[in-house]
């Protein structure tokens, strides 16, 4: 599964072996506006599903950006501490937060896939 998923949360889940990489989706860091600050979780950090994955300030609001999976963090994105508005600018890319050692592969079926995802948006307004 090379394919993005999404949470209801709006973060998004990108497979890569036993490791998955996280973000927020284009559609949040919208709602957000702009970026200025990101608090990112240590490196060996566990982490819960639902649980609080790391914190993103904007020029509106602060919000938690939650675990959308069960794992292990191996890497941050540490670039984002001296550029916040790379979330902003490549939310599905440069944007990410960190990696996680996947803990249970059967969490992500509970994810959407895109199509659900654009549905689930298009069901906010």
């Amino acid at each position: 599964m090379s394919e993005i998923r999404y949470s209801q949360d709006h973060e998004w889940v990108k497979l890569d072996g036993d490791t998955v990489t996280i973000g927020i989706t284009h559609y949040a860091q919208e709602q957000l506006g702009d970026v200025v600050f990101v608090e990112l979780p240590a490196v060996g950090k566990q982490v819960e599903k639902g649980n609080e994955l790391a914190v993103v300030e904007s020029v509106k609001a602060a919000s938690d950006v939650y675990a959308p999976i069960t794992g292990e963090v191996v890497e941050v994105n540490s670039a984002l501490v001296d550029a916040p508005a790379t979330i902003n600018e490549d939310a599905l890319g440069k944007g990410w937060f960190a990696k996680l050692k996947i803990a249970d592969k059967g969490q992500l079926a509970g994810l959407m896939d895109e199509a659900a995802y654009k549905k689930f948006v298009e069901g906010l307004h």
